[in-house]
């Protein structure tokens, strides 16, 4: 049998980034504990439309975990309470009847709001083409055991690729240091041959990108692991720093 639960949301409405924004408080109803939280906020937003206000305004895009849009700031947790999860991945059934639940945009510098609880991380976008990608020549596709790679090499390669940009750990960090999300996309690259050729380039340029855009430094408190919904390690964060002294050194 379906459980339903009341709720009260206590949303951050704020019209832009230069605007003054403040909590609004809005009464759900019989949300069934089996919907996403996103789904809760599609059922909130229908509310509000036909009392004729205006809907909130919140990201999201593939509602399976893998894009990283939806990007909320939930009971003072990235992506809310549950652990390993995206927001859109998290379920009512982790709130109980009569719970108030606070929701929050990314509170980052570097993450400006651009609507209620839309912000921009267009940062990130900026982070990557500075450097994280490789050079290579367009053509013919190579095959997949062309060069050996060790598993060990190419499973840390893949557990540092599963980062998607969400942003919590910027969001989760108190000094809002982008660090653990430079790590994996220089990390990624780093353990593979196709990534050795640019490297000390690499690690250079992401990591002048990121200081450029405001983020702030790592003081190793390890929020951003406890908070990554893809459980990103702080390991790769000393590989960033390895690759980081080592270019320096060849200047």
């Amino acid at each position: 049998m379906e459980k339903t639960i009341n709720i009260k949301v206590r949303v951050w409405r704020q019209q832009n980034a230069k605007a003054k924004g403040g909590f609004q408080t809005y009464a759900v109803n019989n949300i069934s504990t089996d919907s996403s939280f996103l789904e809760m906020l599609d059922v909130l937003n229908e509310q509000l439309i036909a009392d004729g206000q205006e809907p909130i305004a919140f990201d999201h895009d593939c509602r399976e975990g893998i894009c990283g849009m939806c990007s909320l700031y939930i009971n003072g947790h990235p992506h809310g309470p549950d652990e390993d999860v995206t927001t859109c991945q998290l379920h009512m059934r982790k709130f109980k009847d009569g719970d108030e639940i606070t929701v929050e945009p990314w509170r980052s510098h570097a993450f400006p709001v651009i609507k209620d609880l839309i912000v921009d991380r267009s940062a990130y976008d900026k982070i990557i083409q500075a450097g994280g990608y490789v050079s290579v020549s367009t053509g013919g596709v190579p095959d997949a055991n062309a060069i050996p790679i060790p598993k060990v090499d190419a499973d840390e390669a893949m557990d540092a690729a599963s980062c998607i940009g969400c942003g919590a750990c910027a969001a989760a960090c108190k000094n809002g240091s982008a660090m653990l999300f430079v790590a994996a996309k220089v990390s990624q690259l780093a353990l593979l041959p196709q990534g050795k050729v640019e490297a000390a380039a690499r690690a250079k340029a992401m990591v002048a990108k990121m200081d450029e855009l405001g983020f702030g430094n790592c003081t190793n408190t390890g929020a951003c692991e406890a908070e990554c919904p893809k459980s990103v390690s702080i390991s790769h964060i000393a590989r960033l720093n390895r690759e980081f002294l080592s270019a320096k050194l060849k200047d």
